[in-house]
This record gives C-alpha cells, sequence and structure tokens, in this order.
C-alpha cells in the first residue's frame, strides 16, 4: 500500500483529498502546519507527498527540500498560479505541480504516474534501505553495506514484495547462486539470517513459520 503524505490547511480540501485518496487504496498521512509535516517525515516512510504551497507556518517548499534527500516525489496543489514558481518548482525537481481549484480525476491521474515513475526510477527503498539498482548497492543512512551477489539477490526479492507473505518454494524458484544452481531450502534460511544481521533494525524480515517471509 503506497503511503501518502498530505500537507494542506483547508480543511475541505484535505478532507476530499484523504477521502479520494484511500478509496483508491493509498494510505494517508495529513498535516495542517510544516513542523508536524517534518516530524512525519522523519518518522515514516512515504511514496509520495502532495504539498500545498502556502502553509500557516511557511512555504510547501521547506517541505520539499527535506523530503528531496528522501528520494520521495513531491507533487504540488496550490492556488499560486505563476508561471516563474512552476518553473522553479520543476527545476527544483518536483514531479507536478497543479494548480486549484483542481479535478480531483486528474489529480489521481497524476499520482499514479508519479509514483509510476519512482517506482521505475531503479531506486527501491525497504524500511531505511535504499537500494540503488542501477549501480548495485544498498545503503542504509550514510552507510553502505556490503553484501554477496546472492544476499544481493535476495534482497531485491523482498524489496519487490513489500508486505506480501512470500513462501520459501515461490522464492527458491527465483534464487539461484553464482554458479547458476538453485538454492537449497536449508541454504536459504542461512542467508535470509545472514541478510537479517548486516542489515540490523534496518529493515524487518519476518518469518511466517511454516510458510515462508514478509517484508514490511
Amino acid at each position: 500500500m503506497k503511503h501518502i503524505l498530505i500537507v494542506e490547511d483547508d480543511a475541505s480540501i484535505s478532507a476530499a483529498l484523504v477521502y479520494a485518496l484511500e478509496k483508491e487504496g493509498y494510505r494517508t498521512t495529513h498535516c495542517k502546519h510544516i513542523a508536524d509535516a517534518m516530524r512525519e517525515a522523519s518518522t515514516a516512510d512515504f511514496d509520495l507527498a502532495i504539498l500545498d504551497m502556502q502553509l500557516p507556518d511557511g512555504s510547501g517548499r521547506e517541505i520539499a527540500s527535506a523530503l528531496k534527500s528522501a528520494d520521495i516525489p513531491v507533487l504540488y496543489v496550490t492556488v499560486v498560479d505563476d508561471e516563474d514558481e512552476i518553473v522553479r518548482s520543476f527545476d527544483d525537481g518536483a514531479a507536478d505541480y497543479i494548480t486549484k481549484p483542481f479535478r480531483m480525476r486528474e489529480l489521481l491521474a497524476r499520482i499514479k504516474r508519479a509514483l509510476h515513475e519512482k517506482d521505475n526510477s531503479g531506486i527501491l527503498k525497504m524500511g531505511e534501505a535504499v537500494i540503488d539498482v542501477e549501480a548495485g548497492k544498498v545503503r542504509i543512512k550514510d552507510r553502505e553495506i556490503s553484501l554477496t551477489a546472492l544476499e544481493y539477490r535476495l534482497l531485491l526479492i523482498f524489496a519487490q514484495n513489500q508486505s506480501v507473505l512470500l513462501k520459501r518454494e515461490q522464492i527458491l524458484e527465483r534464487i539461484w547462486d553464482i554458479s547458476g544452481n538453485f538454492v537449497e531450502d536449508n541454504t536459504l534460511t542461512v542467508y535470509v539470517k545472514r541478510l537479517r544481521e548486516k542489515l540490523g533494525d534496518a529493515v524487518s524480515i519476518t518469518t511466517v513459520r511454516g510458510i515462508g517471509y514478509r517484508v514490511g
């Protein structure tokens, strides 16, 4: 389930956004102020942020700057219909910009596009771990994690199936060692254990006894 941060001080607009997004199957967190949004962003993992440009305690740009380092796409929904502001927003990395009043169906379509582009950007996030698929690197905060080729493939399987219960058989069908040989069931247990040790508390890999594993 995609988690979307909504920062909007207008009660009617925020209520409509929360209703429409949750009806579409998204999880939402709503904030009215920058301080609250900053606090949520520091503790929760968001897939997208919908920001008002003009907030009671400042500009939505302040939140966008904080989210940029976490690679969270930002979509502005604002009354500010100024060409310079729009261009500046895209130059700063905004995923999209839509002015009020807006059509909800159009906004939902833009949200889906932004999320699709993120999913195909080559960066995967799982808990506190960030996986650069193109570079084949895994980082937790400022620390790069050294993984073997098989550990890395196992991590990718988990990252691409977050919140899904993966049966051991499903994992074994998709993973093999460096020589192209299928991994045995007992070996899978060992590699999951090693992966947990290297990732620590940054990623939660839950064992569902007798069935398989779930992440997130």
